[in-house]
């Protein structure tokens, strides 16, 4: 199969807060006021563990239908921590990320606990935003520079 390849552009509106366009759709980033934001949308380390949580809903869905049982609801917290020292340049020795990632399921459904315990193993392999937040990817950063008229 061929890869498929998303994108995300975005224009930033000030320091902290920027428009996201994907696919045609629009969201806001910004920081929370604590952190020098105007909190018009969540920050980029939220919108990471909710696409998380938004991806282990696909392939929890997905990987429910393939081993034959229904869900009939389900919800997911995601939660990490990290220390603002790193990113803000505070302290070279933290990491700007998350020290920690908890994803909690609450699941209502008549599967077997042996099923479940399966069901859960497959969703941790194959969501591909965990894969991306386990496991080094690699990026390649270039620039443009326009001069100012």
């Amino acid at each position: 199969m061929a890869d498929v390849v998303f994108s995300v552009d975005v224009k930033c509106q000030s320091p902290t807060c920027a428009e996201a366009q994907a696919r045609g759709f629009t969201f806001k980033v910004d920081e929370p006021e604590q952190l020098g934001g105007t909190n018009t949308g969540p920050n980029p380390v939220e919108y990471v563990i909710g696409a998380y949580a938004g991806c282990l809903n696909v392939v929890g869905h997905m990987a429910a239908k393939e081993l034959g049982f229904d869900i009939q609801n389900l919800h997911i917290h995601v939660e990490g921590s990290l220390d603002p020292a790193g990113f803000m340049g505070q302290d070279p020795n933290v990491r700007p990320g998350y020290k920690e990632i908890r994803v909690k399921f609450n699941i209502k459904t008549d599967a077997p606990k042996e099923t479940l315990d399966k069901w859960l193993d497959i969703v941790g392999k194959r969501c591909p935003v965990g894969d991306n937040l386990r496991n080094p990817t690699p990026i390649t950063t270039t620039m443009e520079i326009s001069k100012p008229m």
